[in-house]
């Protein structure tokens, strides 16, 4: 499957959320295997949708608690966040979707990188309760995301979820 083309791009964001869960169901078919299906879903989403410089993931770390780069699309990218921290700690933490319209209001953001300046982060929790990680898309555009972004990523995730089915394997099978 291919990032999709400008013609979808161009469609309500409604459409254009389903258009790319019907690719996202086809690239994570049969695979659950967490880092191929995070990277196949991070690059799907980059070059799917307009105005964004950063999206992946970042993935619990059971050993310390923090969050962990994980497969992404964009610039190098901070290494690890505590809970607590920025926000993709704070949506990781309260385990609920955040849009943030102006990244330097939000307190404690973390500037991995310095032309970003909107934000939405949407938690990855398996159907048992487990946290495993977030979804963080990045844009050099203020207000960028809005709830129509937060409720069509929101599926996506669910249709990782999904694939991953109860285990969140990685390539260790940890």
């Amino acid at each position: 499957m291919h990032a999709l083309n400008d013609d979808v791009r161009s469609r309500a964001k409604p459409a254009l959320y389903d258009e790319l869960g019907t690719s996202l169901r086809g690239l994570l078919a049969g695979e659950p295997n967490l880092v191929a299906c995070a990277a196949n879903m991070s690059s799907l989403l980059y070059w799917s949708l307009p105005g964004l410089n950063w999206a992946g993931f970042y993935l619990l770390d059971d050993d310390s608690g923090d969050l962990l780069v994980g497969p992404f699309q964009g610039k190098p990218a901070c290494v690890r966040i505590p809970l607590d921290k920025g926000v993709c700690g704070a949506a990781a933490a309260q385990r609920r979707t955040l849009v943030v319209q102006d990244v330097h209001a939000f307190p404690g953001h973390i500037a991995c990188d310095s032309a970003s300046n909107s934000e939405v982060v949407v938690p990855i929790v398996l159907a048992d309760g487990r946290l495993l990680g977030v979804l963080d898309l990045d844009s050099p555009a203020v207000n960028r995301f809005d709830e129509q972004d937060a409720r069509g990523l929101e599926r996506l995730v669910a249709i990782l979820v999904e694939a991953l089915g109860s285990t969140g394997r990685t390539p260790a099978g940890g």
